[in-house]
């Protein structure tokens, strides 16, 4: 295969993945954009084989190597990725990014120990490049990954002086970044990777509650930077391509995401360490709140005009997206106008309610974004909240130095009655009261989200 046949296809597969983007960005055409990114990874990765075998610049070695780690992965990626429950999605993503990034520094370790003397400045500028983003964002994806499975604190982790200590780390990379380009050796590469290691970790740690998905999505943009680095150092066109659409993309997210949760990335990466503690400890067993059965949710459905259904991370534990659309569609048979309310960043990532929901085939023009439906409030009769609390908490508008304050919300209190469905009254991801709860026309149904909802289904079909 000649050179310039393996860029033309090289070239189409890059097509094939921004077509792939392009499918993605509306729910109809998700599916046939999925499945083009597919055939154009697949694509990619086989043409590499064919190039390397018939004596081109890049000799395939190692061959059974190769192709056993490619089983080892397919082995263990094939069934994570058809076994993982949508609540664990987030942390999915957060270890196959990691992954990404981690492999990206190795091949540029690799790369730099073969080139050896013979490497140009840029080669090794793009090298060290590649291994201190790579290592940051391989490190990083496995505090978000730990934090979002809860096998460490989803808190912020901050110590004295730990600013400093962050910013020495940084200044201490970039120093040996620069003897790496100076001096050349192995040691130097080495140290800086294991630099770059240590700065992911700090670099994460003071991140805490919702703000951690926006830092995903900030990883995943890193570590397309590296592939596209990784590109220009072995001379691929198409990992140039594909680095750029994901760092491209995952930089558009994570603004998004940042402005969803109306606040800057410096203060989401940083504001741990100016926000103040707030004390909230044995608030929600002094004050009490009203509770009901399904039975009173029933009948104060029956009598409602219109009805927004406000979904959140609670549902997707529940696996109660099924029941919610019997709900639904049970109220509309009433002549009940029935909405639902979605989040930016309700769950754990954008677009977590509405992948959720379209697998109970709720209807997509049912699905309102929160400028859409936040002006209908005023009109709601009810408003059902099914395991979401920081996107409807009022503090985000009333509460300076909680850390959500800015976070622009849904709200459900202008809704003459709302309906949380909650286990308890743990608060949110965040980790603060939701002075919601409280109020005199909130009414609270606890318990697991599906069973409720199936006897509030049970409940209105007797009225």
């Amino acid at each position: 295969m000649s050179r310039t046949l393996y860029d033309l296809i090289g070239l189409f597969a890059g097509v094939c993945f921004i077509l792939a983007l392009k499918g993605l960005s509306h729910p109809k055409t998700a599916r046939r954009g999925n499945k083009i990114g597919a055939v154009g990874a697949t694509i990619a990765t086989l043409v590499v084989f064919f190039y390397a075998n018939e004596g081109s610049s890049l000799p395939l070695n190692n061959l059974g190597w190769i192709l056993g780690a490619v089983a080892v992965g397919a082995l263990i990626g094939v069934p994570a990725a058809r076994k993982v429950q949508m609540t664990q999605m987030p942390q999915l993503v957060a270890l196959f990014n990691g992954v990404g990034g981690g492999a990206a520094a190795l091949v540029a370790i690799v790369e730099y120990l073969h080139l050896g003397n013979t490497a140009t400045t840029a080669e090794v500028i793009f090298t060290v490049f590649t291994v201190i983003v790579g290592c940051v964002s391989f490190s990083g994806s496995i505090i978000t990954f730990l934090k979002l499975q809860e096998l460490m604190t989803t808190r912020p982790v901050v110590f004295p002086g730990g600013r400093f200590v962050i910013a020495g780390t940084l200044v201490a990379v970039l120093g040996v970044a620069v003897w790496v380009v100076s001096a050349l050796g192995t040691t130097p590469l080495l140290v800086l990777a294991a630099l770059s290691l240590l700065f992911g970790v700090l670099f994460v740690l003071p991140v805490g509650g919702a703000d951690v998905p926006i830092v995903i999505s900030l990883l995943n943009a890193f570590t397309g930077l590296t592939v596209a680095a990784s590109g220009y150092v072995l001379n691929s066109v198409l990992l140039i391509i594909a680095g750029t659409l994901v760092g491209a993309s995952g930089t558009i997210l994570t603004r998004l995401m940042a402005e969803a949760m109306g606040r800057s990335l410096f203060g989401t990466l940083f504001g741990a360490f100016t926000a103040k503690p707030q004390d909230t400890s044995g608030v929600a067993e002094e004050r009490p709140v009203r509770s009901g059965s399904p039975d009173d949710v029933a009948i104060l459905l029956n009598y409602a005009r219109r009805v927004v259904i406000v979904p959140g991370f609670g549902l997707a534990v529940a696996q109660a997206q099924h029941t919610v659309r019997e709900l639904a569609d049970l109220m509309i048979a009433k002549g009940i106008d029935v909405a639902y309310g979605i989040h930016p960043v309700a769950g754990r990532m954008p677009g977590h309610m509405n992948v959720l929901l379209a697998e109970a085939n709720v209807p997509y023009d049912q699905l309102l974004e929160m400028d859409e439906v936040n002006p209908t409030f005023g009109q709601t009769d009810v408003a059902i909240v099914i395991g979401a609390n920081d996107v409807v908490n009022p503090a985000a508008q009333n509460s300076p130095g909680c850390p959500i304050y800015g976070m622009p919300i849904l709200e459900v209190s202008n809704a003459a009655n709302v309906v949380f469905l909650k286990r308890s009254m743990r608060p949110g991801f965040a980790g603060i009261e939701n002075e919601l709860l409280y109020d005199p026309k909130t009414m609270l149904l606890f318990g697991d989200a599906k069973a409720s909802l199936t006897k509030v289904v049970s409940a209105l079909k007797a009225l």
